[in-house]
């Protein structure tokens, strides 16, 4: 089991796995209609509920900012990569050793919004999926398809003979992302901030894409970025073709 907190969080893990929580537990607080709603939409849903003080969830969330609610949830199930290959329209996202639980958690939760077919990473040198990662999908990455992957050039390479279409994003890209056509199956490949793409992982991307910017900034926070171009992916397919 993994922990989960927030509200939002465990509001998502219960849609997502319901009676197969291994129990949700939600602060004992007088005038606390949130956390009474919650534990209500828990019970409704087949979760055992259990009332707990804050200190008790103070000392399990371990200084994660907990809202009051926490529960235990199933290990998240992670696809192989041939099934990530066999999507139809397959739209995926590929993080390059993306550390900041952070920006891996909006990634996912932006992901999830785009209608993202996958969100792939390497084992090594990428955000764990922890409490803060949850946190930070806001409960998205209960509905999210996760791949982990031993090496991410690799990956790449063979989702390229899918075929797939390797877009990595790149701030100093002659080509802007709405140049390019992203209708087909694509993956979408993010940098982590400061080293950007990697020399092995650019190189087996098919093309390197900006986003269009203007004023002083030349660049954009990762999960930014890649919120951008996933919805540019978006955009194009919902055009007539």
């Amino acid at each position: 089991m993994r922990l989960i907190c927030g509200m939002q969080p465990v509001r998502e893990a219960i849609r997502a796995h319901g009676a197969a929580l291994g129990k949700v537990l939600v602060e004992d607080q007088k005038d606390a209609p949130q956390l009474d709603a919650l534990a209500r939409f828990a019970a409704d849903q087949g979760a055992q509920v259990e009332r707990v003080s804050r200190g008790q969830l103070d000392r399990l969330s371990k200084g994660a900012r907990h809202q009051g609610a926490a529960a235990l949830a199933p290990e998240l199930a992670l696809v192989s990569l041939e099934d990530v290959a066999a999507a139809k329209d397959a739209l995926v996202v590929a993080l390059d050793e993306l550390e900041d639980p952070q920006n891996f958690g909006a990634i996912v939760r932006s992901a999830v919004a785009m209608g993202a077919t996958a969100v792939l990473w390497p084992e090594h040198h990428s955000a764990p999926l922890s409490p803060a990662t949850f946190r930070a999908s806001a409960g998205a990455i209960e509905h999210a398809t996760l791949c982990r992957v031993t090496n991410l050039a690799e990956a790449l390479t063979r989702l390229a003979e899918a075929p797939a279409t390797i877009v990595g994003l790149d701030a100093g890209a002659e080509k802007a992302i709405d140049a390019i056509d992203l209708t087909g199956p694509v993956v979408l490949v993010v940098g982590a901030e400061g080293k950007g793409l990697r020399r092995g992982v650019k190189k087996v991307c098919g093309v390197l894409a900006r986003l269009p910017m203007q004023g002083p900034m030349s660049s954009l926070n990762a999960s930014v970025s890649a919120a951008i171009a996933l919805y540019e992916a978006r955009r194009q397919r919902a055009l007539p073709r």
